[in-house]
């Protein structure tokens, strides 16, 4: 017996494996499926800049390392005592103007260096509702608590979200044509901007990416995320407290799911190994010193080795 509708999977022509190199970007459900490919010890990179929602702001953060276009001091403001960046998360906003700039230039290297090397890029669209600085008429990533009379809010269209991600996916293969492009919408839905409002914001890029991913090219995917929890995990069981984020049982069904048709099965024999890894090094025993504790962690150091034997770049 069923009791949903079940998405359809297409396998990837491109699988994933442990020599693969992984960048995620975009909304906070990149944060959750990256801690999924980290927690597994994929040579990973998750959300440099911080969590990004909308695609105009991503295309002006990959058309700065493309350019090596560095961030200097007209790019940086103060605000309740830190210094803020309105391209980047309030993550990485810091006390001291030098540093904060230090810091995001050099991410911007090494992004720029990790572009050329990466298989797969997955990118997550959150949202078409974007805020522009009144004064600059600039499209912020984030409004750092700054007033909102200071922006004007709108709603991207179709055709600047299909714009800007055709501008992001031409400049990643300008620094490597090879990598796999691999897109998302957020299932988290944006109820602040309204319930009306937020189906219209997903609607837009639904149609971005339906125009995009019809064109023929083989490097570029797409992974129905907002699918899989609208239709297979629509009950409330499946979110926090808020009804709005999955929970962490959402979040392990749709890495299963994207798992399914990205890796190899000899990929998910390792993954196995590492899994049962990383649940014997959370293991707190109440008697360390015991000889039977002391025979667990040989053994466990045995299966350290074993894996990192097999994959050389992987860390406990």
């Amino acid at each position: 017996m069923q009791f949903s509708l079940k998405v359809p999977l297409v396998p990837s022509q491109t699988p994933l494996d442990y020599d693969s190199k992984v960048l995620l970007l975009g909304s906070c459900f990149s944060e959750n499926i990256g801690s999924k490919f980290t927690y597994f010890k994929f040579q990973t990179t998750i959300n440099p800049f911080g969590i990004i929602f909308n695609a105009v702001s991503l295309e002006l953060l990959i058309k700065r390392c493309l350019d090596k276009d560095y961030f200097t001091e007209q790019d940086v403001f103060f605000h309740q005592d830190l210094w803020h960046c309105f391209e980047v998360h309030s993550d990485l906003s810091h006390s001291d103007q030098n540093k904060l700039l230090t810091v995001l230039n050099n991410k911007q290297d090494e992004l720029n260096q990790k572009i050329k090397e990466l298989t797969h890029v997955f990118i997550t669209f959150g949202t078409s509702w974007v805020y522009r600085h009144r004064e600059t008429q600039q499209i912020v990533a984030n409004c750092h608590k700054v007033p909102q009379k200071v922006f004007e809010k709108e709603l991207l269209s179709v055709d600047q979200n299909r714009v800007s991600i055709q501008n992001l996916m031409s400049f990643f293969y300008e620094l490597n044509p090879k990598l796999q492009l691999v897109f998302t919408i957020s299932p988290v839905r944006h109820i602040k901007d309204g319930f009306f409002e937020n189906q219209v914001s997903k609607g837009h890029l639904f149609a971005a990416l339906h125009q995009i991913c019809s064109e023929i090219d083989t490097r570029v995917n797409y992974f129905p995320s907002y699918e899989i929890v609208q239709d297979e995990l629509r009950d409330y069981r499946f979110f926090e407290k808020d009804m709005l984020h999955p929970n962490a049982l959402a979040i392990d069904y749709i890495w299963e799911q994207l798992t399914s048709i990205y890796c190899t099965e000899s990929t998910h024999s390792i993954m196995k190994e590492i899994a049962s890894i990383q649940k014997a090094l959370a293991h707190r025993s109440f008697n360390p010193n015991t000889a039977s504790h002391q025979k667990f962690l040989f053994a466990l150091q045995q299966k350290i080795k074993i894996i990192q034997n097999k994959v050389t770049h992987i860390q406990f």
